[in-house]
């Protein structure tokens, strides 16, 4: 049985953190919001934007060095072709990160 299939995934252990790193950040997109709705000058509201989208950009490098700490090691110890497989798919969000 794999890490997927029993639910633990390499962020299990910092969950608690993530979910509050989560809620910060979902606190400045609806500052976003709010700006927006109170006609805040443009440069205030692209500077709020380009902090929130660090903050996605930060959190997705953490849970990627994770992955690759947890999923991508775990299949490499286990040896045959799902380390392939691990590598596929971690080279793949690294792209879809590259691309945002």
């Amino acid at each position: 049985m794999t890490a997927t299939e029993t639910g633990v995934h390499g962020y299990s252990q910092q969950k608690d953190q993530h979910l509050k790193r989560l809620r910060r950040i979902e606190g400045q997109v609806r500052g976003l919001q709010r700006m927006v709705e109170e006609d805040v000058y443009c440069i205030d509201i692209l500077t709020q934007v380009s902090a929130s989208t660090k903050a996605l950009q930060s959190f997705a490098l953490q849970l990627l060095e994770e992955h690759l700490r947890h999923c991508v090691a775990a299949a490499a110890a286990e040896g045959g072709p799902e380390i392939d497989a691990k590598v596929a798919e971690a080279t793949a969000a690294i792209a879809r990160l590259l691309r945002t």
